[in-house]
């Protein structure tokens, strides 16, 4: 079988106002990045207020494995598969960040015949929106280095000042710099660090924000920093509210582009789930609500992050909830879970197999907490057996969960009718009555304990010292009231990497809290996790080159 760039590159792309037509959009409602990419008005949103709301289904999986899970592709391949059985469906994805693709995740772009393209510009620079969020959040840096440079009216504390600079690429080197060296001329010394562009709470901003209005208020109310007095001092504050909103203006509008069977995709925002909320932008997804009868999005990592996120955080933003869930899982993944080297995945082993199945029991139980009702989706690989695939399906039954055998990898929406003809079943035969996890009004440590308990189901969290203070000092600042964003590792129910399946009697340590107004939301740091990953041992971009005659190669 082709590479995945090669099935791109081979694909027969619609020029993008064929899509447009598709979706009835006036040239007024677009501009075009060239022949097969365009910009939605970030106006859209409110003609199409009086339509109604097509049905939302997020695609979750459990926890993300070596091994692979495809949930980018299975989301893909569920929209192409809606629209073959002549239901008007939408796919509506985030942006892929440059660190993972030149490091060892890989891009968010699907993958083999479940793709969106143009596959290579989505996964590297795009429509520069990424760009356009590095240098809002540098130039916000700049900007308070030079208020302080140039007399500090504000009297902001150099050694408080907790907005970071950030840089869409992998980079440890960077978690913690030094500014400012070089004598009076050169500013004033200050420990500072870097995350990665899609951790800026600016990502998070633009992903929350309604409209253009509301962008400029959320950076308005972002804190940069406290006083010598511990007093918070805002983007506002700093008047920089307007610079940053002219720097994004075409970034807050979402992206339109293609499948490779021409379904309509909304690309658009990029935070990760393990360090952020993981979902792609309310814009995107609420256009793509009033333009298809059916909208297929994602959320980042298993249903214990990205779900949690999706559910607890940008539903109640956008006041609307979804109307089915996915979950996503392969039968190589739930081996490892249950045990198995990466080596060891191409032979049978149906213990490890039913000893990785707590994993995704535990997220079944998350998306019946939350009241969504959810499909298993068994992402197929070559080496699955007819055993194993058969004691797969058969546990799913015995469990009362719906469950479909998917291969849109290889046969692109034909492989996932199946699982499009559950689905939307599933969307015209019940009701949700979405449940959060946490009320706003309860306190931020009973917030946290809850998603603890009920989401990854620790025995009990552990708060540092640093964390009690700061919980302290954001309840008497009245900021009590959010939601909160737990950053975690992705790859177990706990914040420990290395226990896989479904740990018990875990701790959960948290160990600083941060503030992100403008977002909406408390980012609630646990156990050792990074908000600038680096790069692993051979980063996937040593295998990627572009030929002289400009074809590129390696990239997936």
């Amino acid at each position: 079988m082709k590479s995945d760039i090669e099935i791109a590159l081979d694909a027969n792309m619609k020029p993008i106002e064929d899509i447009a037509e598709m979706l009835a959009l006036s040239k007024d409602d677009w501009e075009p990045y060239g022949h097969y990419k365009a910009k939605l008005s970030d106006g859209l949103i409110d003609k199409l207020s009086d339509r109604p709301d097509g049905k939302i289904i997020m695609t979750t999986s459990i926890n993300p494995t070596p091994a692979g899970e495809g949930k980018s592709t299975v989301t893909v391949g569920l929209g192409q598969a809606l629209n073959q059985l002549d239901h008007k469906a939408i796919i509506a994805l985030r942006e892929p960040s440059l660190g993972p693709t030149m490091g060892i995740k890989g891009g968010a772009a699907g993958g083999g015949y479940a793709q969106v393209i143009p596959m290579d510009e989505i996964n590297l620079h795009f429509t520069g929106d990424i760009h356009a969020i590095t240098t809002a959040n540098n130039a916000l840096s700049a900007f308070i280095d030079n208020h302080i440079h140039q007399g500090n009216a504000l009297n902001l504390d150099p050694r408080r000042v907790e907005w970071k600079r950030v840089l869409d690429i992998n980079d440890r080197a960077l978690r913690e710099v030094v500014v400012g060296l070089g004598g009076p001329v050169k500013g004033v010394p200050r420990e500072d660090g870097f995350n990665i562009t899609v951790a800026s709470e600016i990502m998070a901003v633009l992903c929350l924000a309604s409209n253009l209005q509301d962008l400029k208020q959320r950076l308005a109310r972002m804190i940069v920093g406290y006083t010598y007095t511990k007093e918070p001092v805002t983007v506002q504050q700093l008047g920089m509210e307007g610079a940053l909103t002219l720097l994004l203006k075409d970034a807050i509008k979402p992206n339109l582009v293609q499948t490779l069977e021409n379904t309509p995709a909304i690309i658009h925002g990029g935070p990760f789930a393990n360090i952020a909320h993981g979902c792609n932008s309310l814009m995107a997804t609420k256009i793509a609500a009033k333009l298809g009868d059916y909208v297929v999005t994602e959320s980042g990592f298993g249903a214990d992050l990205g779900a949690e996120k999706f559910l607890d955080i940008k539903t109640r933003a956008g006041e609307f909830e979804p109307d089915a869930v996915v979950i996503v899982a392969t039968i190589r993944a739930l081996k490892m879970h249950g045990g198995l080297d990466k080596k060891e995945l191409e032979q049978e082993d149906l213990s490890a197999l039913e000893e990785g199945m707590g994993n995704l029991k535990k997220h079944m139980e998350t998306i019946e907490q939350f009241g969504i009702p959810f499909v298993i989706a068994i992402n197929r690989f070559p080496a699955d057996t007819a055993a194993e695939l058969e004691f797969l399906k058969t546990w799913c039954h015995t469990q009362g969960a719906e469950v479909s055998l998917v291969d849109v990898f290889t046969e692109g929406g034909k492989g996932g009718h199946d699982l499009a003809e559950k689905v939307v079943h599933l969307c015209e035969s019940t009701t949700p009555a979405l449940n959060w996890t946490y009320d706003l009004s309860d306190d931020i440590e009973t917030k946290i304990r809850k998603v603890a308990q009920t989401i990854y189901g620790a025995e009990d969290i552990e708060i540092t010292s640093k964390a009690k203070n700061q919980l302290r000092r954001f309840e008497k600042a009245g900021y009590g009231g959010l939601p909160i964003c737990m950053a975690k590792t992705q790859y177990s129910l706990s914040d420990n990497p290395a226990l896989l399946g479904r740990p018990s009697g875990f701790t959960i340590t948290i160990r600083e809290i941060r503030a992100s107004v403008g977002a909406g939301f408390l980012v609630v740091l646990t156990g050792d996790v990074m908000t600038m990953p680096g790069l692993p041992k051979k980063p996937a971009a040593l295998n990627m080159d572009v030929t002289k005659e400009g074809t590129i190669k390696g990239l997936f």
